[in-house]
Protein backbone atom coordinates (compact mmCIF):
# COMPACT_ATOMS: atom_id res chain seq x y z
CA UNK A 1 0.00 0.00 0.00
CA UNK A 2 1.23 3.50 -0.88
CA UNK A 3 0.35 6.40 1.40
CA UNK A 4 1.00 10.04 0.45
CA UNK A 5 1.40 12.75 3.08
CA UNK A 6 1.48 16.36 1.80
CA UNK A 7 3.44 18.94 3.82
CA UNK A 8 1.79 22.04 5.31
CA UNK A 9 -0.43 23.63 2.63
CA UNK A 10 0.14 27.41 2.68
CA UNK A 11 -2.67 29.60 1.36
CA UNK A 12 -3.76 29.82 -2.25
CA UNK A 13 -0.32 28.99 -3.73
CA UNK A 14 -0.26 25.76 -1.74
CA UNK A 15 -3.76 24.84 -2.82
CA UNK A 16 -2.84 25.54 -6.45
CA UNK A 17 0.10 23.15 -6.17
CA UNK A 18 -2.18 20.46 -4.73
CA UNK A 19 -4.70 20.87 -7.53
CA UNK A 20 -1.88 20.81 -10.11
CA UNK A 21 0.14 17.82 -8.92
CA UNK A 22 -2.27 15.54 -7.09
CA UNK A 23 -4.06 14.24 -10.21
CA UNK A 24 -0.69 13.25 -11.73
CA UNK A 25 0.32 11.43 -8.56
CA UNK A 26 -2.98 9.60 -8.37
CA UNK A 27 -2.62 8.55 -12.00
CA UNK A 28 1.02 7.50 -11.63
CA UNK A 29 0.62 5.60 -8.36
CA UNK A 30 -2.14 3.50 -6.86
CA UNK A 31 -2.41 5.50 -3.64
CA UNK A 32 -4.23 3.85 -0.78
CA UNK A 33 -4.47 7.04 1.26
CA UNK A 34 -3.77 10.76 0.76
CA UNK A 35 -3.21 12.90 3.86
CA UNK A 36 -2.35 16.61 4.07
CA UNK A 37 -1.62 19.08 6.84
CA UNK A 38 -4.08 21.90 6.13
CA UNK A 39 -3.87 24.19 9.16
CA UNK A 40 -2.41 27.02 7.04
CA UNK A 41 -4.53 26.51 3.93
CA UNK A 42 -6.78 29.55 4.49
CA UNK A 43 -4.72 32.66 3.78
CA UNK A 44 -1.72 31.07 5.47
CA UNK A 45 -3.42 30.87 8.84
CA UNK A 46 -6.10 28.34 9.73
CA UNK A 47 -8.65 26.38 7.74
CA UNK A 48 -12.22 27.09 6.61
CA UNK A 49 -14.99 24.62 5.87
CA UNK A 50 -15.12 25.73 2.22
CA UNK A 51 -11.41 25.10 1.71
CA UNK A 52 -11.61 21.81 3.61
CA UNK A 53 -14.33 20.62 1.22
CA UNK A 54 -12.33 21.78 -1.81
CA UNK A 55 -9.28 19.84 -0.64
CA UNK A 56 -11.25 16.66 0.00
CA UNK A 57 -12.98 17.00 -3.37
CA UNK A 58 -9.49 17.24 -4.90
CA UNK A 59 -8.77 13.77 -3.52
CA UNK A 60 -7.32 14.29 -0.04
CA UNK A 61 -8.73 11.71 2.37
CA UNK A 62 -7.68 13.17 5.74
CA UNK A 63 -6.74 16.73 6.78
CA UNK A 64 -4.42 17.01 9.76
CA UNK A 65 -3.53 20.19 11.65
CA UNK A 66 -1.66 21.67 14.61
CA UNK A 67 -1.47 24.86 16.63
CA UNK A 68 -3.26 26.99 14.01
CA UNK A 69 -6.40 24.86 13.73
CA UNK A 70 -8.33 27.40 15.86
CA UNK A 71 -7.26 30.46 13.82
CA UNK A 72 -10.44 30.50 11.71
CA UNK A 73 -13.21 30.28 14.28
CA UNK A 74 -15.84 29.14 11.78
CA UNK A 75 -14.08 25.79 11.41
CA UNK A 76 -14.70 24.77 15.02
CA UNK A 77 -18.23 23.32 14.55
CA UNK A 78 -16.96 21.32 11.56
CA UNK A 79 -14.33 19.54 13.65
CA UNK A 80 -17.10 17.21 14.85
CA UNK A 81 -18.76 16.90 11.43
CA UNK A 82 -18.37 14.40 8.61
CA UNK A 83 -15.42 16.36 7.24
CA UNK A 84 -12.22 14.33 7.85
CA UNK A 85 -10.41 17.07 9.80
CA UNK A 86 -8.19 16.27 12.77
CA UNK A 87 -6.97 18.51 15.57
CA UNK A 88 -4.04 17.33 17.70
CA UNK A 89 -4.83 14.27 19.80
CA UNK A 90 -3.12 15.63 22.93
CA UNK A 91 -5.47 18.56 23.57
CA UNK A 92 -7.27 18.17 26.91
CA UNK A 93 -10.59 16.27 27.16
CA UNK A 94 -13.64 18.28 26.12
CA UNK A 95 -11.95 20.19 23.31
CA UNK A 96 -13.96 20.10 20.05
CA UNK A 97 -12.93 17.67 17.36
CA UNK A 98 -10.98 14.43 17.29
CA UNK A 99 -7.31 13.55 17.21
CA UNK A 100 -7.50 10.44 15.05
CA UNK A 101 -9.64 8.84 12.40
CA UNK A 102 -9.85 5.29 11.08
CA UNK A 103 -10.74 4.84 7.43
CA UNK A 104 -9.95 2.08 4.92
CA UNK A 105 -8.38 0.12 7.80
CA UNK A 106 -5.81 2.90 8.26
CA UNK A 107 -5.58 5.04 11.39
CA UNK A 108 -4.33 8.60 10.92
CA UNK A 109 -3.29 10.50 14.05
CA UNK A 110 -2.65 14.23 14.45
CA UNK A 111 -0.23 14.94 17.30
CA UNK A 112 1.44 18.14 18.51
CA UNK A 113 4.76 18.68 20.25
CA UNK A 114 5.33 20.84 23.33
CA UNK A 115 8.91 22.10 23.03
CA UNK A 116 8.81 25.82 22.07
CA UNK A 117 5.05 25.43 21.60
CA UNK A 118 1.90 25.40 23.74
CA UNK A 119 1.91 23.29 26.89
CA UNK A 120 -0.56 20.57 25.99
CA UNK A 121 -0.92 17.06 27.37
CA UNK A 122 2.12 14.85 26.83
CA UNK A 123 2.12 13.63 23.18
CA UNK A 124 4.13 10.53 24.08
CA UNK A 125 1.65 9.37 26.72
CA UNK A 126 -1.30 10.36 24.52
CA UNK A 127 -0.01 7.98 21.85
CA UNK A 128 0.66 5.26 24.44
CA UNK A 129 -2.95 5.48 25.57
CA UNK A 130 -4.38 5.47 22.05
CA UNK A 131 -2.30 2.52 20.83
CA UNK A 132 -3.07 0.53 23.98
CA UNK A 133 -6.81 1.16 24.04
CA UNK A 134 -7.96 1.24 20.41
CA UNK A 135 -9.82 -1.95 19.47
CA UNK A 136 -9.60 -3.35 16.95
CA UNK A 137 -6.25 -1.73 16.20
CA UNK A 138 -5.64 -1.19 12.48
CA UNK A 139 -2.29 -2.56 11.28
CA UNK A 140 -1.44 0.68 9.47
CA UNK A 141 -1.04 3.79 11.66
CA UNK A 142 0.23 7.10 10.27
CA UNK A 143 1.21 9.89 12.70
CA UNK A 144 1.53 13.56 11.69
CA UNK A 145 3.76 14.96 14.46
CA UNK A 146 3.38 18.73 14.32
CA UNK A 147 6.32 20.01 16.34
CA UNK A 148 9.03 22.68 16.42
CA UNK A 149 12.06 20.91 17.87
CA UNK A 150 13.87 18.37 15.73
CA UNK A 151 14.94 16.51 18.87
CA UNK A 152 11.33 16.07 20.02
CA UNK A 153 10.34 14.80 16.57
CA UNK A 154 13.22 12.35 16.45
CA UNK A 155 12.44 11.17 19.97
CA UNK A 156 8.84 10.50 18.95
CA UNK A 157 9.97 8.54 15.91
CA UNK A 158 12.22 6.33 18.03
CA UNK A 159 9.61 6.02 20.78
CA UNK A 160 6.96 4.75 18.37
CA UNK A 161 9.31 2.67 16.21
CA UNK A 162 7.68 -0.69 15.61
CA UNK A 163 4.32 0.42 17.02
CA UNK A 164 3.17 2.63 14.12
CA UNK A 165 3.78 2.60 10.38
CA UNK A 166 5.08 6.17 10.03
CA UNK A 167 5.93 9.28 12.05
CA UNK A 168 6.00 12.22 9.65
CA UNK A 169 6.98 15.66 10.91
CA UNK A 170 5.25 18.92 10.00
CA UNK A 171 5.16 22.55 11.22
CA UNK A 172 8.59 24.02 10.43
CA UNK A 173 7.86 24.19 6.67
CA UNK A 174 11.48 23.30 5.82
CA UNK A 175 11.92 19.80 4.46
CA UNK A 176 14.65 17.64 6.00
CA UNK A 177 16.86 15.05 4.30
CA UNK A 178 16.54 12.31 6.94
CA UNK A 179 13.72 10.23 5.45
CA UNK A 180 14.40 6.68 6.62
CA UNK A 181 13.01 3.38 7.86
CA UNK A 182 13.78 3.03 11.56
CA UNK A 183 15.13 -0.31 12.91
CA UNK A 184 11.74 -1.72 13.96
CA UNK A 185 9.96 -0.83 10.70
CA UNK A 186 8.56 2.69 11.17
CA UNK A 187 9.00 5.23 8.37
CA UNK A 188 10.29 8.57 9.65
CA UNK A 189 11.11 12.10 8.49
CA UNK A 190 11.71 15.12 10.72
CA UNK A 191 9.80 17.50 8.44
CA UNK A 192 8.01 16.98 5.14
CA UNK A 193 8.32 20.66 4.20
CA UNK A 194 5.61 22.97 2.92
CA UNK A 195 3.37 23.07 -0.10
CA UNK A 196 3.24 26.77 -0.85
CA UNK A 197 5.11 29.74 -2.33
CA UNK A 198 8.79 29.10 -2.90
CA UNK A 199 9.65 32.83 -2.96
CA UNK A 200 8.86 33.34 0.71
CA UNK A 201 10.07 32.80 4.25
CA UNK A 202 8.36 29.57 5.35
CA UNK A 203 5.35 30.63 3.28
CA UNK A 204 5.11 34.28 4.35
CA UNK A 205 5.87 37.35 2.26
CA UNK A 206 9.62 37.95 2.50
CA UNK A 207 9.88 41.69 3.16
CA UNK A 208 7.35 41.66 6.00
CA UNK A 209 9.24 38.89 7.80
CA UNK A 210 12.58 40.67 7.34
CA UNK A 211 11.10 43.87 8.78
CA UNK A 212 10.01 41.97 11.86
CA UNK A 213 13.59 40.85 12.42
CA UNK A 214 15.09 44.27 11.68
CA UNK A 215 12.74 46.32 13.84
CA UNK A 216 11.36 43.98 16.47
CA UNK A 217 7.98 45.52 15.66
CA UNK A 218 4.90 43.51 14.68
CA UNK A 219 4.15 43.50 10.97
CA UNK A 220 1.15 42.02 9.30
CA UNK A 221 2.19 38.87 7.47
CA UNK A 222 0.68 37.75 4.20
CA UNK A 223 1.23 34.67 2.07
CA UNK A 224 4.24 34.88 -0.25
CA UNK A 225 3.98 34.96 -4.00
CA UNK A 226 5.74 33.32 -6.90
CA UNK A 227 6.25 29.70 -7.91
CA UNK A 228 4.45 27.22 -5.66
CA UNK A 229 6.39 24.20 -4.49
CA UNK A 230 4.86 20.81 -3.64
CA UNK A 231 6.50 18.84 -0.84
CA UNK A 232 5.24 15.40 0.15
CA UNK A 233 6.37 12.05 1.48
CA UNK A 234 5.26 8.74 0.02
CA UNK A 235 5.43 5.70 2.28
CA UNK A 236 4.98 2.11 1.19
CA UNK A 237 3.66 -0.13 3.95
CA UNK A 238 2.80 -3.82 4.24
CA UNK A 239 -0.97 -4.00 4.71
CA UNK A 240 -0.85 -7.07 6.94
CA UNK A 241 1.88 -6.04 9.38
CA UNK A 242 1.82 -2.27 9.00
CA UNK A 243 5.61 -2.19 8.70
CA UNK A 244 7.08 0.40 6.36
CA UNK A 245 8.85 -0.96 3.29
CA UNK A 246 10.00 2.27 1.65
CA UNK A 247 9.90 6.04 2.12
CA UNK A 248 10.37 8.55 -0.68
CA UNK A 249 10.50 12.35 -0.74
CA UNK A 250 8.61 14.26 -3.45
CA UNK A 251 9.58 17.86 -4.21
CA UNK A 252 8.05 19.41 -7.31
CA UNK A 253 7.87 23.02 -8.51
CA UNK A 254 5.22 24.65 -10.64
CA UNK A 255 6.55 26.52 -13.63
CA UNK A 256 4.83 29.75 -12.58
Amino acid sequence: MLILMIGDIIGQPGRQAVYKFLPDLRQQYELGMIIANAENAAGGFGLTSVIARELTEAGIDVLTSGNHIWAQKEIIPYLDSELPILRPLNYPPGVPGRGYIITRQIMVVSLMGRTFMRELDCPFRAMDKLVAEIEPKPPVIIVDFHAEATSEKMAMGRYLDGRVSAVLGTHTHVGTIDAQILPQGTAYVTDIGMTGPMNSIIGDETESVIQRFLTGMPHRLSVGKGKPIFNAIMVEVAEDSGRAINIERICWQMEK
